[in-house]
């Protein structure tokens, strides 16, 4: 009989001491909705880089906050490009005729995505407004399940890590989700001169069963041209 100690303890043993930790129920709930979408949803992703110039000159005149920004140029989008404002169900498509905005917010024990209802028809005061109602009210517990559940898109705000991009979880059965990345302060060419700028990059992820390239592209390019524009 070998004296060779069970693989178990052997790999153990290469690892240092292990601590086992149960997921809260929350983490449980990602990790059910993570596995699903990933096995469900044949998935493509499309980026873009936008000159935020503009939107944050109309951003410090409002006030408001770069989110509110992005998530009235997103519904602005989704109003032009429909098809991105929909689901694929049980092998036919559903557009949807409201425009309502999932946020995700996420702090420390906070995972949640609240709902900018009708955010086509809002101003980017009012979004902001909204926002900072939730975000009390996450912090709280006191999100209604309807706040969570009505989305039909989804902005996931990564601005405050030092990432380039996140590639976002398309929360199903949303036909996509749309992430973006810190601005940054970089050199670019205006009129022939290197000067300095601010850009960002959005990722944006898509069920493919439904949203194709030509229409991804045409709603990072209405995105993009409402905030570079600093459209109301």
């Amino acid at each position: 009989m070998s004296d060779a100690p069970p693989a178990q303890t052997a790999e153990q043993g290469l690892k240092g001491s292990v601590t086992v930790l149960e997921p809260d129920r929350l983490e449980r709930t990602v990790a059910r909705r993570s596995a699903e979408t990933r096995a469900t949803v044949p998935t493509m992703e499309f980026t873009t880089v936008v000159d935020m110039d503009a939107a944050m000159e109309r951003e410090a005149e409002l006030g408001c906050g770069v989110v509110a920004l992005l998530i009235r140029a997103t519904a602005h989008a989704l109003d032009t490009v429909r098809r991105v404002n929909a689901s694929y169900r049980d092998g036919h498509y559903e557009l949807y005729s409201r425009v309502n905005v999932g946020v995700t917010i996420v702090e420390q024990g906070i995972y949640v995505t609240p709902t900018i209802f009708d955010a086509d028809e809002k101003t980017e005061l009012e979004i902001a407004n909204e926002l900072a109602g939730y975000y009390v009210r996450a912090r709280e517990g006191e999100l209604r399940s309807a706040e969570l559940t009505g989305a039909t898109f989804t902005v996931v705000d990564s601005s405050a890590y030092d990432i380039v991009a996140l590639t976002p979880m398309i929360i199903s059965p949303q036909a996509g989700a749309l992430a973006a990345g810190p601005i940054r302060d970089v050199p670019v060419i205006r009129h022939g001169e290197v000067v300095a700028g601010r850009m960002m990059q959005l990722a944006l992820s898509v069920d493919h069963r439904i949203v194709y390239g030509h229409h991804a592209a045409a709603f990072l390019e209405e995105v993009k041209a409402h905030l570079e524009e600093a459209r109301a």
